[in-house]
């Protein structure tokens, strides 16, 4: 069975007292003993002061983008190194922002997985299809190539992790329906399936992200091939993450 994850992206978010607030507040309310995996995922420069506020809890580390060289004349980048001198353990790769907002390409999203993997570390490799292509009917589409330009037999199943977002779910309000996610969920899972093998797609967790809230949650985290998932904007109210964590383990 596939352990759930609920992880937060902070994205551009949070000041170091802000920080400092939320953990504390979600500390306070998480059962160490749960069955679940709980990620946070803020800002670079939070890095190094969040490991310390989550020393000796549950709550793992993650990093929201990372540069695919070792090091380098690379003005305002960091490298998997660095992230991993800091505590983290997951790197996000591949977020809609990423891809729509700083153009990365597939070529680029590749590397960058294949550096967080030989680094050590998971890689969260998200994917997702615009409202446009939705629209048109190309999600699988869309999907299978965003898999197929990066990942391969190469990339380490132990090391990564898939977040199915769709774009037009991402801080619009807008959640896909429970059965929308869990086909494109069971699709993915099928998809990996031709990358690796059908054992080893079993055994992916793949989370789903776009407009996840404590009220829906539940509904999308009792789909059989949800694991878990990538929240945004709800992470940053110590409540409503906790709620989605409590969600997780009632639907498991």
């Amino acid at each position: 069975m596939r352990k759930p994850m609920i992880a937060g992206n902070w994205k551009m978010h949070k000041t170091l007292t802000e920080a400092r607030t939320l953990v504390a507040g979600v500390l306070d309310k998480l059962d160490e003993s749960a069955e679940v995996d709980v990620l946070i995922c803020p800002p670079v420069q939070l890095l190094f002061p969040m490991a310390k506020s989550i020393a000796n809890s549950k709550i793992m580390l993650g990093a929201q983008n990372v540069h695919e060289e070792a090091s380098g004349a690379y003005t305002g980048e960091v490298s998997v190194a660095m992230l991993k001198d800091t505590g983290c353990s997951h790197i996000l790769v591949g977020h809609s922002e990423r891809r729509h907002v700083f153009g990365e390409s597939g070529d680029r999203l590749a590397k960058k997985v294949r550096a967080v993997v030989q680094g050590g570390l998971i890689a969260i490799y998200c994917i997702g299809e615009t409202l446009e292509d939705r629209e048109a009917g190309r999600t699988t589409v869309v999907i299978d190539q965003q898999i197929d330009e990066v990942l391969a037999s190469d990339v380490s199943a132990e090391h990564l992790i898939i977040a199915y977002e769709p774009v037009w779910a991402i801080g619009t309000g807008k959640t896909a329906s429970p059965e929308q996610a869990q086909d494109v969920h069971a699709h993915i899972r099928t998809r990996l399936g031709s990358v690796y093998d059908e054992a080893t797609a079993q055994k992916l967790r793949i989370l789903y992200g776009g407009s996840v809230k404590p009220g829906n949650a539940a509904s999308l985290l009792t789909q059989v091939d949800i694991d878990g998932a990538l929240v945004g904007g709800a992470c940053l109210v110590a409540e409503d993450f906790t709620a989605i964590i409590s969600a997780v383990l009632a639907a498991a």
